[in-house]
C-alpha cells in the first residue's frame, strides 16, 4: 500500500490492521451466521479500539481502515463500516442525551447501529421519501402500533436484546399482505413535536438486528429534499418490525416496516426538515471509505493473482511468461493504484473541509468501485475454475464486489453528481 500522501507510520499502522483482521478478526468472522449480525466480531472490533476511532479520526483513517480490514477479512470491514454509517449522525448532529445514551455502546461493540434511508420507491432518488398524512390511515395506525404501547412513545424502551426480539428480528414476525399503495415512510403529526412513523424501508444493513436506526423521514409533503427529517428510533419502539432479505452476499440486511411508530422532538437528530442535511453529510464522509473498501479487495485480488501466475506451470513456463497476462496484472495493478491515490485525495479534500467535497466523494467511489469489479473479475479468468469453487479467495471477492456499485449511490448517481458539480463550477465563472 504505497502512496506518496502516506507517512510510515500510517502505513505500519495499515500492516499492523491486516494482521489483526487476519488474526483475530477472519476466525470469528467464520464463526458468524450467514446473513446475521455478527455480535461477537462486532465486539472484538470494539475491543481493538477500532469503533472508537471512527469518531476521533478523519476520513483519512477511515479510509485506512477500511482498506486495510478489506484485504485481510471483509466481513470485519463491513461490520465496522456499519457501525460508523448508523452511529455518524448521532455523533455529528446527535443531543448530548443522544451521545451519551449511544455512542459509548457503539465503541464498545455493545450495541449495532443501521442508516435506514432507502425505501421500495426510493433508493437512489432518496429526495423521493414521501409523506400522505389522511386521517384514515392515522386512526388505522394508532390503533395497531401505538396502542400497543398505550399510545405514548416514552413508554418505549432502549434498544437491545429484549427489544430487538419485540421489533421482529425474525423474518417470521413480519408484517406480511401490506397494499400496494402503502406509502413511503411518513412521520405524521401527533401533537406538538410528536410524530408517527408509518410506511416501509428496505435494502437496510443490519436490519432487523439492529440495536437502533438512524430513520429519514417526509414531515413536509412536497417539500422534496427539504422536508425530510432524521430521527433516532431504537429497535423496541411499538409498531416497529422487520424481516431479513436473501442476498446475493449473504450480508446482514433487510426491510423495516413501521406502522404508527412513535417519536418525538427528543429522536430528531439536527433539525425537523433538515435532515436531508444529516443523509448527504454522512454520505460524503462514507463514500470516499466505500471506495477504500473496494480498494482493498482490489489489492487482495491483484496479490492473489501475483501469487498464481508466478506459480502456475502453463504452456512450457510460468503464466506470468506469457504476455497476455503480464499485461492484464499490468492493468490491474495500474487501476488499483489509481483508484487508490483518488481516494486518499478526496478523504483529504474532506479532512480539510474543501467545499469541492460532493465532487471528489463522488469520484473517488466511482473509479475506486468499478475498478474493483473490473480486477476482481480479471483475477478470476486468470485464475480458471479454481477460483469458482465454494470457499475460496476470488469466488468470495466475486459475490462482495458487485454490491458496492449500488449501495450509498449507485454508479449512475455518482456520475450525475460528478456532472452536476462540474456545470455548477461551469457557470460560477
Amino acid at each position: 500500500m504505497t502512496a506518496f500522501s502516506l507517512e510510515p507510520a500510517q502505513l505500519a499502522w495499515c500492516a499492523e490492521l491486516r494482521a489483526l483482521a487476519a488474526e483475530r478478526l477472519h476466525p470469528l468472522a467464520d464463526k458468524g451466521e450467514p446473513g446475521h449480525v455478527n455480535r461477537a466480531l462486532v465486539a472484538e472490533l470494539g475491543s481493538l479500539g477500532l469503533l472508537g476511532r471512527l469518531f476521533t479520526s478523519g476520513a483519512l483513517d477511515l479510509c485506512l481502515m477500511r482498506e486495510s480490514l478489506a484485504y485481510a477479512c471483509t466481513e470485519a470491514e463491513t461490520a465496522l463500516a456499519l457501525q460508523g454509517l448508523g452511529a455518524h449522525p448521532v455523533h455529528a448532529y446527535g443531543t448530548e442525551a443522544q451521545r451519551a445514551r449511544w455512542l459509548p455502546r457503539v465503541t464498545a461493540g455493545t450495541a449495532i447501529a443501521a442508516f435506514a434511508l432507502s425505501e421500495p420507491g426510493a433508493g437512489s432518488d432518496a429526495a423521493a421519501l414521501e409523506l400522505r398524512a389522511e386521517a384514515d390511515a392515522l386512526r388505522g395506525g394508532r390503533s395497531s402500533g401505538a396502542a400497543q404501547a398505550g399510545g405514548s412513545p416514552d413508554t418505549a424502551q432502549a434498544g437491545g436484546s429484549s427489544g430487538a426480539a419485540q421489533a421482529g428480528r425474525s423474518s417470521g414476525t413480519a408484517q406480511v399482505g401490506r397494499s400496494p399503495d402503502t406509502p413511503a415512510l411518513a412521520a405524521t403529526p401527533d401533537g406538538p413535536a410528536r410524530w408517527r412513523l408509518t410506511g416501509e424501508k428496505c435494502w437496510i444493513s443490519n436490519a432487523p438486528e439492529a440495536d437502533f436506526y438512524t430513520v429519514f423521514a417526509r414531515t413536509t409533503p412536497g417539500a422534496g429534499a427539504r422536508g425530510v427529517t432524521a430521527f433516532l428510533v431504537p429497535a423496541d419502539r411499538p409498531g416497529l418490525t422487520g424481516r431479513g432479505l436473501d442476498m446475493l452476499s449473504p450480508h446482514p440486511i433487510g426491510a423495516l416496516d413501521f406502522d404508527a411508530v412513535p417519536v418525538t422532538a427528543d429522536d430528531v437528530l439536527g433539525e425537523a426538515d433538515r435532515g436531508f442535511r444529516v443523509a448527504m453529510g454522512t454520505l460524503n464522509l462514507f463514500r470516499p471509505s466505500v471506495g477504500a473498501f473496494a480498494v482493498g479487495m482490489a489489492q487482495a485480488a491483484l496479490d492473489a493473482t501475483l501469487a498464481h501466475t508466478a506459480g502456475r506451470d502453463a504452456f512450457g513456463g510460468k503464466l506470468r511468461d506469457l504476455q497476455a497476462v503480464s499485461h492484464q496484472v499490468a492493468e490491474m495493478a495500474l487501476r488499483t493504484e489509481a483508484a487508490r491515490l483518488m481516494v486518499h485525495a478526496a478523504a483529504s479534500a474532506y479532512d480539510a473541509d474543501d467545499p469541492d467535497v460532493p465532487r471528489r466523494s463522488a469520484m473517488a467511489k466511482l473509479l475506486a468501485t468499478e475498478t474493483a469489479q473490473y480486477v476482481v473479475d480479471t483475477a478470476v479468468q486468470l485464475h480458471g475454475a479454481r477460483a469458482l469453487q465454494r470457499g475460496h479467495l476470488l469466488e468470495h471477492l466475486y459475490r462482495e464486489v458487485r454490491a458496492p456499485r449500488i449501495y450509498e449511490g449507485a454508479s449512475e448517481v455518482q456520475r450525475g453528481i460528478i456532472a452536476k458539480e462540474l456545470y455548477a463550477r461551469q457557470e460560477a465563472r
